[in-house]
């Protein structure tokens, strides 16, 4: 599930470093207004037996803005989208925001207005094309052609020959957390967009944007929707659009 959050701003651009991290403190801050207890639990050790954060966010997108080189363009009506496949999780945002009427967003003044609960599509035919809109983030195991390791910090991208079996292997991971099987499948990578690199509180992260296509119950698929592709999905990576 997502929530869809309308919002409207006066602002006319938005610095790039600005343009993903916002999200995660504002994440985590709305469960600790929901649900305290759960959000102290998620955010110390995640959703076991991985650790994972089961959420993702998107951009803020603005369909009106007016486009400039070099910036990121904001202004007028937009919408932000957070979603995850745990409705805890949904829940305590939810109740979080039912008074919210301002957010800030790496300095940007965003006024908050209609707040829609998003369900996933319904995936019954077991397939479902999936395009990111934020750069989709793996790392691999770091070894050379050679099978020598020569880094730790690996940053993944689709064309590599490790990405497809690190990039199934995460989605995998994600539905043991949720207790959906492992029966997921990559059938194919339709288009892999520029490499962009965003820094977030963690430290750089490197990928590119995909298109692909995946096999699945119709609730493995829902879940991915709700969560998003790759790793780093709770600093804004991998959302779907």
């Amino acid at each position: 599930m997502r929530l869809r959050i309308s919002v409207n701003t006066a602002a006319t651009q938005l610095p790039w470093q600005y343009v993903l991290p916002p999200g995660k403190g504002l994440a985590y801050g709305w469960l600790a207004v929901g649900d305290e207890e759960y959000g102290r639990a998620l955010h110390k050790q995640g959703l076991q037996p991985f650790g994972l954060a089961p959420f993702g966010y998107g951009a803020p997108v603005f369909p009106k803005a007016l486009r400039q080189r070099g910036v990121y363009a904001v202004g007028g009506p937009g919408f932000l989208e957070f979603g995850s496949p745990v409705p805890q999780v949904i829940d305590a945002w939810a109740g979080a925001l039912s008074g919210c009427r301002l957010l800030d967003w790496g300095g940007v003044a965003l006024r908050v207005g209609a707040i829609e609960l998003v369900e996933p599509p319904a995936f019954s035919s077991g397939v479902a094309r999936f395009r990111s809109v934020t750069p989709v983030v793996m790392k691999g195991s770091g070894r050379d052609e050679s099978g020598v390791r020569s880094t730790r910090q690996a940053h993944l991208l689709p064309h590599d020959a490790e990405f497809p079996a690190y990039f199934l292997g995460n989605l995998r991971r994600k539905m043991q957390t949720l207790g959906l099987g492992d029966g997921l499948a990559l059938e194919s990578v339709l288009g892999v967009g520029p490499k962009r690199g965003f820094t977030v509180k963690a430290g750089a992260r490197v990928g590119a944007t995909v298109d692909v296509m995946l096999s699945g119950a119709p609730e493995q698929l829902r879940a991915v929707w709700s969560w998003g592709l790759g790793q780093a999905n709770s600093s804004g990576f991998g959302w779907i659009a």
